[in-house]
């Protein structure tokens, strides 16, 4: 078969099995272990026997949220710490539309593992009606980079915040980890959440949501959190939280329930969406993906969408964890050399679900299977980290898909910010999940078709060989390949539909 030779912005005639007037204009991007960065593909190897992606734009799944990131203090701390060049080129490459244009953020409500030290917004002991409320402990770092990546985002961005704790005082065990919130600071809790939208309106930021708290499970004691079981998170949320806002004005921000690993997720929804009075407030679920480095739980992801199908189920928070991030070595994150938590610490009976595994093929497998399986939104964790996954609090090192080194003044582009990338520059919020039947279990697909009518296809080769298929739309069909160990984002358009 003759080699193919697509150029950006020109129409292509495609090998078509009807005649039609019209044909898409196809683009291809490949981030692959061999070299590539969302790299433009213009030149496909004809191989035997290729397999078939076929698209059905008649059948529409769930609507996208978005995909982003989270700004930590951490993150915001090191971005001061660059030269205002480099700092601008990062802020530009996750928000610009020549970038990655991320359209979903999370940030955090007092401090978290990565904040340089603890802190809230209720200092003092007792303030239950909140009088010396204060966010200013974020004006120095995360509110000016919040601000900054609104100013360079041409589409704007969705931003949901989330508390590891409310302050000691207001805990049964006074300390910043683990323990419960005293029954007596419910309606405290609640005007927190109230007063933390205001705050950040005044400072020219909307809040689109909350998660009600990170972890309600806790993290081992090791860094702030507190604790909630399904009922009693649905209690504050159905008689203080809920009415709250709603008394406030601010019934149209978004309450996400649970916020931690999937495997927990069906104890949790059975719970939330008992009946009509349980689920009022909530309008959608959050997980996370440390459960497992390989497996993103398809049955508890449908399950949650089952219990809830009108609400959003985000995936709100994801890293590769317990590891140093490796400094300018690409070929690294390709490799299963990585391990997380579960490797060294989980009980045996579950140690299956953490082998050592690649972390660009974690983040292509994960994304692609939660958005096969009703997840509308993914989000990412810290979007900045250092050379030591840090500066953590409590010396729990990540790996964020950029990596710093302020000493230097230099920026290291991870392989994961380019797979990152691959899905949020591409599906857009408001974008229709659409069918796409594939004939090659050894590769991952999914595709939406975007509101601007495009479409974006996303193809995972995990193997080691190189990969070819026929992407078929409405009798059209182009013969594409797909390098070893890549992902490809193919966009589509003025498809004909």
């Amino acid at each position: 078969m003759k080699t193919n030779t697509l150029l950006i912005g020109l129409i292509l005639t495609l090998m078509a099995t009807s005649c039609t007037d019209e044909s898409p204009e196809i683009t291809v991007f490949e981030t692959s272990e061999s070299g590539n960065k969302l790299t433009q593909v213009t030149e496909f190897k004809a191989l035997e026997n290729p397999t078939s992606i076929t698209l059905d734009t008649s059948k529409e799944f769930q609507t996208i949220s978005g995909f982003g990131g989270a700004f930590t203090e951490s993150s915001a701390y090191l971005l001061n710490q660059l030269s205002k060049e480099n700092r601008d080129k990062i802020l530009k490459a996750y928000f610009a539309k020549e970038g990655a244009r991320y359209s979903l953020a999370r940030t955090h409500m007092n401090s978290c593992d990565f904040s340089l030290n603890n802190y809230s917004y209720t200092p003092v002991a007792g303030d239950k009606e909140l009088v010396h409320f204060s966010v200013d402990e974020d004006k120095d770092d995360l509110i000016p980079m919040i601000k900054d990546a609104m100013a360079v985002s041409d589409d704007g961005f969705r931003l949901f915040a989330s508390p590891w704790t409310a302050v000691p005082w207001m805990k049964d065990n006074n300390s910043w980890v683990g323990g419960k919130l005293l029954p007596e600071y419910y309606d405290t809790w609640a005007l927190f959440f109230s007063k933390y939208v205001d705050a950040y309106k005044a400072e020219g930021i909307d809040i689109w949501g909350f998660t009600v708290e990170n972890e309600p499970h806790g993290n081992g004691e090791n860094w702030e959190s507190m604790h909630y079981s399904p009922e009693e998170m649905t209690h504050f949320v159905q008689h203080f939280l809920g009415p709250k806002l709603e008394a406030d004005g601010k019934g149209d921000v978004v309450i996400l329930g649970y916020d931690q690993n999937r495997e927990g997720l069906r104890e949790w929804v059975d719970v939330m969406y008992k009946d009509e009075a349980s689920s009022k407030y909530y309008d959608g679920t959050a997980v996370h993906w440390y459960e497992s480095t390989y497996d993103y739980f398809p049955e508890e992801l449908q399950y949650a969408h089952e219990k809830a199908p009108d609400k959003y189920l985000i995936q709100t928070e994801a890293c590769i964890d317990a590891e140093v991030p490796v400094w300018q070595d690409d070929n690294w994150y390709w490799k299963k050399e990585a391990t997380d938590w579960g490797y060294d610490w989980r009980e045996a009976s579950k140690k299956y679900l953490h082998p050592k595994y690649a972390p660009a093929n974690r983040y292509a497998r994960d994304i692609i299977g939660c958005l096969n399986n009703w997840v509308d939104g993914w989000v990412d964790w810290n979007m900045v980290l250092d050379t030591k996954g840090g500066p953590n609090w409590a010396n729990n090192w990540c790996i964020a898909p950029v990596i710093v080194d302020t000493e230097k003044d230099e920026v290291y582009f991870t392989p994961l910010y380019y797979i990152m990338t691959h899905f949020s520059k591409f599906i857009r919020p408001d974008a229709k999940v659409i069918e796409a039947q594939n004939t090659d279990a050894d590769l991952m697909v999914t595709a939406v078709k975007n509101p601007d009518g495009s479409i974006a296809v996303v193809v995972f080769n995990e193997g080691k060989t190189a990969k070819s298929f026929d992407l078929k739309l409405d009798g059209i069909s182009k013969n594409i390949s797909i390098s070893p160990q890549a992902i490809q984002t193919i966009t589509l358009s003025n498809p004909v539909l």
